[in-house]
């Protein structure tokens, strides 16, 4: 038998709940487009879910003092690239603001829609800039899915992000 939970906690300050809310594993992808400069603008996310099949609709956010908040507020195109095991380094890449440019070495696919595709990404989802919500400090970005591909190899691998840290699927 478990110990019972104790639900008298009511701190809900940031630290206490990102503890929390990373107890529940996730996927990482790296989200991408070109603004009408020709810039690619990429960052990584953990936000990132399915919202309906018909029509095919997802949805992730973005926190409101995003340098990049312009550019996928006002976007026509992104990309999802769901990441592969052995891509942290990427999703490392793409999560820090140190990183001036962070296309540079990157290896990528150019899509029909014109904005740019994580190369050896496990699933791209290639989505039309359907809606957006504000909700709290972010805002949520609603896509609709018009094209997708998958990694040749039925067996790739995802990586996961748990508990402040990547990992991955195992076997049971």
């Amino acid at each position: 038998m478990t110990a019972p939970l104790d639900w008298g906690s009511t701190d809900l300050h940031p630290k206490v709940l990102r503890g929390v809310l990373g107890s529940y594993p996730t996927g990482v992808a790296i989200v991408a487009t070109r603004c009408p400069d020709g810039r690619n603008v990429g960052l990584t996310i953990n936000s990132f879910a399915s919202l309906s099949l018909d029509p095919p609709l997802v949805l992730w956010s973005l926190v409101n003092h995003s340098p990049n908040l312009a550019a996928f507020r006002d976007c026509r195109h992104f990309t999802i690239s769901v990441l592969a095991c052995g891509q942290e380094a990427l999703a490392m890449r793409f999560a820090s603001s140190a990183v001036p440019d962070k296309f540079d070495g990157t290896p990528l696919h150019e899509v029909p829609e014109g904005v740019p595709a994580i190369a050896g990404a496990v699933a791209t989802l290639v989505c039309a800039n359907d809606q957006q919500s504000p909700a709290g400090d972010h805002l949520l970005l609603f896509g609709r899915v018009l094209r997708v591909a998958s990694a040749a190899s039925a067996v790739a691998t995802p990586l996961v992000f748990h508990a402040g840290r990547f990992t991955a699927l195992t076997a049971a």
